[in-house]
């Protein structure tokens, strides 16, 4: 029995990251990014295909630190220091849900 729940716990944490996730973009980033549209920032299907999750967060939490890196010329993103890690991860992984099979 506990193997199965091994198997299955990871996929629940997922399904709830990504529900989290879902609000902080709401409240974060809804202004500028749009799910699979190009709006004022890239799409989050645009960056879910060009990034990684640790890419993700790390232009989250500190886009003047990483723009270059990830290859903008420049960086008009604000720096959402008062997200902790749990809710970087779940934006990370909302954002990844909009990645192509």
């Amino acid at each position: 029995m506990k193997r199965w729940l091994w198997v299955v716990l990871p996929v629940v944490l997922t399904a709830a990251n990504v529900q989290e996730g879902q609000k902080l973009f709401k409240a974060y980033c809804w202004g500028c990014h749009h799910q699979t549209a190009e709006a004022f920032g890239p799409s989050f299907r645009s960056i879910a295909n060009k990034r990684n999750r640790g890419e993700i967060m790390a232009q989250i939490a500190d886009p003047d630190g990483t723009y270059k890196q990830l290859g903008y010329r420049r960086n008009s993103m604000p720096a959402f220091s008062d997200l902790n890690a749990t809710q970087l991860e779940a934006l990370a992984d909302y954002i990844q849900s909009f990645k192509d099979q």
